[in-house]
C-alpha cells in the first residue's frame, strides 16, 4: 500500500436517507475508496471511534444525533479529533461560523449534489495529485 492511493483511505459516509448513503458509496468504491456506512450521528460516531476513518461524510440533519453534534463530540475526542467532515446539507441550511472552527468540518455539499461533486470534493480534501485521478479514470473505466 502507498501513502495516498486511494486503497489506503477510508471514508465514513453517514446519513438517514439510505439511497444516498448507497450512491455516494457506490461512487466512492468505484473511485478505489474504502467505504464504512451508518445511518445516523449515534452510530456515525461509533463507527469514527472504532475505525478511525481518513474522511467522514455526514448530512447534517439527522435523527438522534445531528451530523454537526456528531463533529463536536469527535472534535472533542482526541483520537478522532483530527478527521476531516465533509458536510451534506439541505438547500438554503448554512453552518455558522461557530460549528466550523470547533469543529473539523472541511466544507459542505447542498442537496440535491451530484456524486461526482463528492468525488471531487474529497479528491481536493486528500490533495489528490494528478496521478491519483488518472488511476481514479483508469479503474472507473
Amino acid at each position: 500500500m502507498q501513502p495516498g492511493s486511494n486503497d489506503t483511505r477510508t471514508i465514513l459516509v453517514i446519513d438517514d436517507e439510505p439511497h444516498i448513503t448507497h450512491v455516494v458509496a457506490l461512487k466512492l468504491r468505484h473511485a478505489g475508496f474504502d467505504v464504512l456506512t451508518a445511518g445516523d450521528g449515534e452510530e456515525g460516531y461509533e463507527v469514527a471511534c472504532e475505525s478511525s476513518p481518513d474522511l467522514i461524510i455526514t448530512d447534517v440533519q439527522m435523527p438522534y444525533m445531528t451530523g454537526v453534534e456528531m463533529c463536536q463530540r469527535l472534535s472533542a475526542n482526541p483520537p478522532t479529533a483530527s478527521i476531516p467532515v465533509l458536510v451534506l446539507t439541505a438547500r438554503g441550511y448554512a453552518l455558522s461560523p461557530e460549528d466550523t472552527t470547533r469543529t473539523n468540518i472541511r466544507g459542505m455539499i447542498s442537496k440535491p449534489f451530484s456524486p461526482r461533486e463528492i468525488l471531487d470534493r474529497v479528491q481536493q480534501i486528500f490533495g489528490a495529485s494528478d496521478a491519483a485521478d488518472a488511476a481514479i479514470e483508469r479503474d472507473a473505466a
